[in-house]
């Protein structure tokens, strides 16, 4: 694979995947497409030597691994971790919302939005649907609307003087997105309904009991700069980390025990039944080791990646940075440093990472967050915490984290992918 083709296909990736359901769903398949044999935690597992597993866990998270071989308490594992999720309004329960002659949608702000970068944009809706069929069977289904549905239109500066001097949003009253005019019928259940029935034909809905919707951009991903420098899209973080984990897995020869984990709710503290600050890792884990003592000993010989966007130095706000921890964008992926353990990373696990991406010839960069802010977070910690095994915290250089459209480098992602896909195959990690 080149770095032409990667980017291509890393694209139809963010653009398939406008909610952590799609994106899980997406990697789904391309896992079932390499040969990848998917479980169920509701039942009985047998793992065979050489064989290539996935499971999934509230259809928002994913965890892939390869056994070449069976006794992983002394090989340890390679893990790489990322999230599925990224701000965005959801959806209320009742979303329903009639006023000032319009149909509008209640909802309600999950993680750090950038408010702003909401407004004046072509938005469409996505996510999981829970619903009853006439024989009476409880189910869910995805569905994606795809076309631009819904807007969030700005005021005009004639009524906000003040607009370019700093303004904020009010998440209850000024986000609300605009369907269509109240001359039109509309409710929202009925439309929920006619969505399934175009997605999933073979449905007989009988009604709607819950859902979980996300409005999302309908602009799509792509390559952006006089040459084509930089990617822009939504859900760059982390859906680019995803992407970059997934193809390391599938390209990892399948030579050591190599596990890939995309959890959803990290925007949110990962505090879930599939989150990072769940079970869901340590379950699996312990399924493949039940013994104890192996178990621990397979944690001591494993390390995990976690990768998540880094802040890159911006040209227009660069006092907002450590002048000698300001990374650059198409300079090679961020070691992400904190002594307060906002970050996992320790000199250990830092030296390994620098150590296989100089076998890449792949720059290596560092992010430490001025002494005089706060500082950020992600799964490696969390991970780290749960289950003991050693971790560095990484991640691509981005502009705009948290925007609905944010910017990475177009070289940044493909050198990533070479070190994990390397790191997938590593012997020997740190030696005792």
């Amino acid at each position: 694979m080149n770095i032409s083709s990667f980017n291509e296909e890393l694209l139809s990736f963010l653009n398939a995947s406008p909610t952590p359901f799609h994106a899980t769903d997406t990697m789904r398949c391309a896992l079932f497409d390499a040969g990848f044999v998917e479980l169920s935690e509701r039942d009985t597992w047998s793992i065979e030597e050489g064989g290539k597993y996935f499971v999934t866990r509230n259809e928002s998270s994913i965890i892939a691994f390869t056994s070449p071989q069976l006794n992983v308490h002394q090989t340890g594992w390679r893990m790489i971790g990322a999230h599925t999720d990224s701000p965005c309004l959801k959806l209320k329960p009742n979303a329903q919302v009639d006023r000032f002659g319009f149909h509008q949608l209640g909802v309600e702000v999950y993680g750090g939005v950038l408010l702003h970068t909401w407004l004046d944009r072509d938005l469409s809706i996505a996510g999981r649907v829970t619903l009853k069929t006439q024989s009476g069977d409880v189910v869910s289904r995805l569905i994606d609307f795809k076309a631009p549905i819904a807007v969030v239109p700005n005021l005009a500066i004639h009524l906000n003087r003040q607009a370019n001097e700093g303004f904020s949003v009010n998440p209850q009253e000024e986000i609300l997105p605009i369907l269509c005019g109240a001359e039109n019928e509309f409710d929202l259940h009925t439309l929920l309904i006619s969505q399934l029935n175009k997605e999933h034909s073979d449905l007989e809905v009988d009604s709607v009991l819950s859902f979980e919707l996300s409005l999302y951009g309908t602009q799509s991903a792509t390559l952006v700069g006089l040459h084509e420098e930089y990617i822009c899209s939504a859900r760059l973080d982390n859906l680019l980390s995803c992407y970059v984990g997934l193809q390391a897995l599938l390209d990892s020869n399948n030579q050591r025990p190599s596990l890939l984990i995309c959890t959803d709710h990290e925007e949110i503290g990962s505090l879930s039944a599939c989150g990072a600050n769940g079970p869901f890792l340590e379950d699996v884990l312990r399924r493949l080791t039940p013994n104890q003592e192996q178990y621990v000993q397979a944690m001591q010989r494993s390390m995990l990646i976690s990768a998540d966007n880094a802040h890159a130095l911006h040209p227009n706000y660069a006092h907002k940075h450590d002048k000698l921890h300001a990374p650059g964008i198409n300079k090679g992926a961020v070691i992400k440093v904190n002594a307060n353990q906002r970050y996992a990373t320790n000199s250990e696990t830092a030296g390994v990472y620098r150590d296989i991406a100089g076998e890449e010839n792949y720059d290596v960069q560092c992010f430490v967050v001025r002494s005089d802010m706060g500082c950020g977070s992600t799964i490696g910690p969390i991970t780290s915490g749960e289950i003991g095994v050693p971790t560095i915290d990484i991640g691509l250089p981005t502009f705009g984290m948290h925007s609905i459209r944010e910017l990475a480098g177009s070289k940044d992602a493909f050198g990533l992918y070479k070190v994990l896909a390397r790191f997938t195959q590593r012997d020997h990690l740190i030696s005792r």
